[in-house]
């Protein structure tokens, strides 16, 4: 099978002129013969690169206040359909895409934001399979961003793979990979942000764990990406200054490398993996079948959709 990686700038806190791109990307995996197109964490509308460059944990600050009622402004509310013209593009090419979002819910009063990760079929009809909150919003992160639920860590078949998706800092959480490797995934696509620094090793150390192919797909985000009208422009450095490098990489279930960390230029990757390598891998460990203990060390996943109020009418 072969899977993109679409390495890309957002348009910083602009989603629909972010989702344009995406859709570009998807109809350049379909023309380049992928099955599976994968973007960066919080691509539309953006990694919140702003945080640690204005002061951000000052309380009742008017500069936090108004960057953060963009950043909602521009945030995905599926609900109301902002990612329909994306999954369409999906179904139209024919191709599954994994899409990392900043998603505005409804089920959570519509203005708190949560870093999502959307699997999207496009195989059928372009029906949204699962969305993921992210568990744990890492160090500033958690100044703009809420605390996410179990409820999309879900894995989903796709030719003769088993696909499953995490955030960022998660792929370093043991028990959430190990959710995953229980529904027995064998191509895990990680998500960041943006940066080699982050790709490089845990890549192919989550390849060699889990023995499967591992895909890591981040974006590259420079000062001359922020809009000029962005509360607080000047706080950010001159245009030559890159936040975001991109990293984007694939390795093996031996944890070789299929596709090295690709960093400072915006493209579309392709990689072709091969299910033989994952059983071929699997001979000697397999980490939830013939290599666990059950008996001994087993994980409880609590997958309901968190909510503030139950309602019995």
């Amino acid at each position: 099978m072969k899977v993109a990686l679409a390495q890309i700038v957002p348009v910083l806190l602009d989603r629909d002129a972010t989702l344009a791109k995406c859709i570009d990307a998807v109809r350049a995996a379909r023309a380049g013969g992928a099955s599976l197109v994968c973007f960066p964490e919080a691509l539309a509308p953006g990694y919140p690169v702003w945080v640690e460059r204005t002061d951000g944990a000052r309380f009742d600050s008017a500069v936090q206040k108004d960057l953060f009622a963009l950043y909602a402004e521009q945030a995905v509310c599926i609900e109301r359909g902002d990612l329909l013209p994306f999954c369409a593009a999906c179904r139209d090419a024919g191709v599954m895409g994994v899409l990392g979002i900043i998603e505005r819910p409804r089920d959570r009063t519509g203005h708190s934001l949560y870093a999502s990760r959307v699997i999207v079929d496009g195989r059928q009809d372009g029906r949204i399979l699962s969305v993921h909150r992210k568990l744990m919003p890492t160090y500033e992160e958690r100044l703009v961003w809420g605390i996410g639920d179990g409820h999309g860590l879900t894995a989903h078949p796709i030719g003769d793979f088993t696909l499953g998706a995490l955030n960022c800092w998660e792929n370093w959480m043991p028990l959430a990979r190990a959710a995953l490797y229980a529904q027995g995934v064998d191509l895990h696509v990680a998500l960041w942000p943006g940066s080699d620094r982050n790709t490089r090793d845990i890549t192919r150390f989550i390849a060699m764990e889990s023995r499967s192919y591992v895909v890591s797909v981040g974006g590259l985000i420079r000062a001359s990406d922020v809009p000029a009208s962005t509360p607080a422009r000047s706080v950010f450095a001159g245009a030559n200054e890159t936040y975001c490098n991109g990293g984007s990489c694939v390795a093996a279930p031996d944890g070789s490398w299929v596709i090295e960390p690709v960093t400072n230029r915006e493209e579309v990757l392709f990689a072709e993996i091969d299910h033989r390598e994952v059983r071929r891998a699997r001979q000697n460990f397999d980490p939830a079948g013939h290599y666990a203990r059950p008996d001994v060390l087993r994980l409880v996943v609590d997958r309901r959709r968190q909510a503030t109020a139950e309602f019995l009418d």
